[in-house]
């Protein structure tokens, strides 16, 4: 695991120096090790955490003759068998890791090098023959790629921090507000982009060219095998992807929710590992959303070393810390138990597995359900919303009140817009209020764009699709690379690995969602590894209380984040709508925790990231361990 990024220039400016200063932003990415290369107008620079190779795998390489060099963000999980077969075609080899190989492939296939690749990974590669710069990214988008073109140059680095700032992109705002995070090719910044997943960006004689290598997408052909075929076939396949993503010359662990997605991997990681496996989990004070219980099951039955953490909410350290660690606005509330739980297990490992992934392909999320039962019922739902918009507003997690107004507010609209309906943040007539001016871009048209590619197949996986390329991608993903790299800590995703997906993208319906049920298959293949009160339970994530929290402990840190003042300076949301979405919130009218985060989330960031140079975020001590 890295930071990289680099320069390459057609003006004639200076490169090294910048891009050792982009480096330096990108410390916490890669403590152990800093390299560097230059060539005329490119240079090239990666932060390695050492993983994989510790004694020889420092970057960036080189091939033989020194005609290439590659610096590398992730992990590749197939690297020993490629390497194999690129040794037996004549490439000589100087390190044992796994950078070295996403280059020979290069030298061997060109462009398509990416398309063999299993991993998660963002990689550059330097082509002094063509002066071609080359940039990938993983097919799932697990690691991070942002570039910038202009002034007749492209620079790239792992995070935003490390690029030059410009002017708020006034289009990604509309689509934060919308999504709570921002999705690709967009960033906060007008120059900048990020690279989409699965794309391939070439850079020669100072011309720019995109082109996709990798789109996972569902499988027209549907499995039609027998369930008991289907189960054990998946529970061997997460099997694979673990023992895979168990490679490491250093320590992994497991963030362990409670929930069945990394419960599994628990049970098989403690089966395949040779020594015992170290857990973490993190919990709260408010029963609802507390999981320490049911992650210390699956930590007992696999007898695991397993940590502890109760959260209490102390909105002066851990909010600004999560401003700092996210260098674009980020507004999903379960960033911060992900930081906090991030930096528990990197205080003993330097790896640690996640069940990001396991929702969006098995039919996780209750709008998968709200969305066949929609199919039937729209119309009456409709019909009820009067006497479901009287419930009472809870702070409980997954609600009854708030599942149910969703519903109904949006059960009768198309397939689409029904589906971004339920968890939409802010509605486009809540964001003209509040920005007070309507916006001629509509943010749902990329998920639109998205749904429009998968066209024939069934209805619920184009759903699940449109999750799994935009909402995982650029939420849950970023989430949880960036509160794990605020820690050096590596994250790894099994769930993402084309040996699961391939099988996953190719389920019907009915092993996925059966009536209010989830994750039909994914919960037997599991079963027998696992207590029932985990294959049976409700679903688990990492969430926190925030509703209550705003009602309570945070309400006063609210109002000043958000005060008259602090809106008018930063001159982007109007003080008298906030106020009372702060005051719907606070009196119980309305839960509006969703919207409240995003806007601190929004005005902690521009604070820090603009008004400001960013400083180093202090790692917050409001934790209680167990």
């Amino acid at each position: 695991m890295c930071g990289i990024c680099g320069i390459a220039s057609t003006n004639g400016s200076a490169v090294t120096d910048r891009v050792a200063a982009m480096s330096a932003t990108l410390v916490h990415r890669g403590p152990d090790s800093f390299g560097e290369f230059s060539d005329g107008d490119i240079a090239l620079a990666a932060r390695r955490l050492s993983i994989i190779d510790l004694e020889t795998g420092d970057q960036p390489i080189a091939n033989e003759d020194g005609t290439l060099h590659v610096v590398q963000n992730g992990e590749i999980y197939n690297y020993r068998e490629l390497r194999r077969e690129l040794e037996h075609a004549g490439h000589q080899f100087r390190t044992q890791g796994d950078t070295e190989v996403p280059l020979h492939l290069y030298e061997e296939h060109g462009d398509r090098f990416a398309e063999r690749l299993r991993g998660m990974f963002a990689i550059a590669i330097w082509d002094a023959r063509r002066r071609r710069l080359v940039l990938a990214r993983d097919r799932f988008g697990i690691k991070p790629l942002y570039y910038r073109a202009a002034d007749g140059e492209l620079a790239f680095a792992s995070e935003l921090r490390a690029l030059p700032r410009g002017e708020i992109d006034l289009d990604a705002l509309e689509a934060f507000l919308a999504f709570n995070s921002i999705p690709a090719p967009l960033t906060i910044f007008r120059e900048i982009r990020k690279l989409p997943p699965g794309q391939l960006l070439t850079w020669e004689d100072g011309r720019l060219a995109l082109k996709r290598f990798a789109r996972p997408a569902p499988i027209v052909e549907l499995r039609e095998d027998e369930e008991a075929e289907l189960v054990e076939e998946l529970r061997s396949r997460v099997r694979d992807s673990v023992r895979a993503h168990l490679v490491s010359d250093v320590p992994v662990g497991v963030l362990l929710s409670g929930g069945v997605d990394s419960a599994f991997l628990a049970a098989l990681a403690a089966e395949e590992s040779s020594e015992s496996l170290r857990t973490f989990s993190i919990g709260f004070e408010e029963r609802s959303f507390d999981e320490l219980a049911d992650a210390r099951l699956v930590a007992e039955r696999y007898g695991t070393q397993h940590r502890e953490l109760m959260l209490r909410p102390d909105a002066a350290l851990l909010l600004p810390a999560l401003a700092d660690a996210f260098d674009e606005p980020f507004a999903d509330s379960s960033a911060l138990p992900t930081y906090l739980v991030s930096q528990l297990a990197a205080g003993d490992v330097k790896v640690a597995l996640s069940g990001e992934g396991g929702d969006e392909l098995f039919g996780g999320y209750y709008t998968y359900a709200a969305d066949l039962l929609a199919a039937r019922v729209g119309g009456l739902a409709r019909l009820a919303g009067p006497l479901v918009e009287r419930l009472p507003t809870s702070t409980s997690r997954a609600s009854f009140d708030y599942k149910a107004k969703r519903f109904v507010r949006a059960a009768h609209l198309p397939p689409l817009e029904r589906h971004h309906g339920w968890k939409e943040i802010f509605s486009q007539e809540l964001r003209a209020q509040l920005r007070g001016v309507p916006s001629a871009f509509d943010p749902v048209d990329i998920l639109r764009d998205r749904y429009r590619e998968t066209a024939g197949a069934d209805e619920l996986a184009r759903l699940q699709d449109v999750d799994l390329g935009i909402y995982l991608v650029d939420d849950l993903l970023v989430k949880t690379d960036r509160a794990s790299m605020a820690h050096s800590l590596e994250a790894r995703v099994p769930y993402l690995d084309t040996v699961v997906t391939n099988l996953a993208l190719a389920l019907p319906t009915r092993h996925k969602i059966r009536g209010l049920s989830k994750k039909v298959l994914l919960r037997k293949a599991a079963a027998p590894l696992l207590p029932r009160e985990i294959v049976h339970g409700k679903k688990r994530g990492f969430s926190i209380p925030a509703a209550a929290w705003l009602r309570g402990e945070l309400e006063p840190f609210a109002r000043e984040t958000l005060s008259r003042g602090t809106l008018h300076r930063q001159g982007f949301f109007r003080p008298e709508v906030v106020q009372r979405l702060l005051d719907d919130h606070v009196d119980g009218r309305e839960d509006r925790s969703r919207q409240l985060w995003g806007l601190l989330a929004f005005t902690l960031w521009y604070e820090r990231h603009v008004e400001r140079t960013p400083q180093a975020a202090a790692r917050p001590e409001v934790l209680v361990e167990r």
